[in-house]
């Protein structure tokens, strides 16, 4: 665990209070450790699932779909449906 020493005004110290008191926490680093959570989910690039990056090599490999020579063969294709 890292401890860190930081200055903050007035208000931040009401908000964190403020965290502290809505979620029922003990001490103002459990709330700053939910506030950086809260941003982590809402503002940072989620990491991506390794399933997911196998079926975007797969999608890259075998192409995106059917590619047809005219839009008649579309539309024979989408009609007989």
């Amino acid at each position: 665990m890292v401890q860190s020493i930081i200055d903050i005004n007035e208000n931040e110290d009401r908000v964190l209070n403020i965290v502290k008191a809505k979620f029922g926490l003990k001490n103002k680093s459990q709330a700053v450790a939910l506030i950086t959570k809260v941003y982590e989910d809402s503002f940072l690039e989620p990491e991506i699932r390794p399933e997911y990056l196998e079926k975007l090599n797969r999608i890259r490999k075998e192409g995106y779909g059917k590619t047809f020579k005219s839009i008649e063969e579309l539309r024979r294709i989408i009609e007989k449906r």
